[in-house]
């Protein structure tokens, strides 16, 4: 069954494709693709999980006595790397269900790609991510943003190309390309 009419992406006159009128419908699951395609998310994860065993090891060689003095900095630093692990989650999680809000919520406005470059500091799965900034403009003012994709961008998201961006009129520094990359 096809959507409804105000449920499709729209064509400005400049050939910017726009979304439907919010408030836009967002997959359950979409908060969990961002955040496994998130750095930060994975990162905490493996120091969450190394955190949990570590913490674990340390409670269980503690409470053995005899190895109590490999014990105590086993579960010191387990219960460090738990902490911290979890603190950054949340933290991803949080600008997760942001991101999902603007994209729900959102104003759509005109912007333009200003740079697209690839951040050779950071490789995931022997590739590196790119990062495409760019510009628009709400409530008169000027605003920046830009996101990571491990997609290389297509001949739309390079500079100079007008872009569809999403923002929150209460917060315009919230804001996304639609669609996004």
């Amino acid at each position: 069954m096809p959507a409804p009419a105000e449920n499709v992406p729209s064509i400005s006159e400049t050939g910017v494709v726009m979304p439907p009128p919010a408030p836009r419908t967002i997959a359950k699951n979409y908060a969990w693709r961002l955040l496994l395609a998130d750095t930060w998310a994975v990162t905490a994860f493996s120091f969450s999980l190394l955190g949990a065993i570590f913490a674990v090891v340390g409670v269980a060689l503690t409470l053995g006595i005899i190895t109590a003095f490999v014990g105590i900095p086993f579960a010191i630093l387990g219960f460090l790397f738990l902490g911290m692990g979890i603190a950054v989650g949340v933290w991803r999680y949080q600008e997760v269900q942001k991101s999902i809000e603007v994209l729900r919520t959102g104003t759509a406005v005109e912007g333009q790609i200003v740079r697209v470059e690839e951040d050779l500091y950071v490789q995931v799965n022997q590739r590196h991510p790119w990062v495409i900034r760019y510009t628009f403009h709400a409530d008169g003012q000027a605003y920046e943003g830009q996101v990571s994709t491990l997609n290389t961008p297509g001949a739309h998201l390079q500079p100079g190309q007008r872009v569809c961006v999403l923002y929150l009129p209460q917060i315009p520094e919230l804001n996304v390309l639609y669609p996004r990359p």
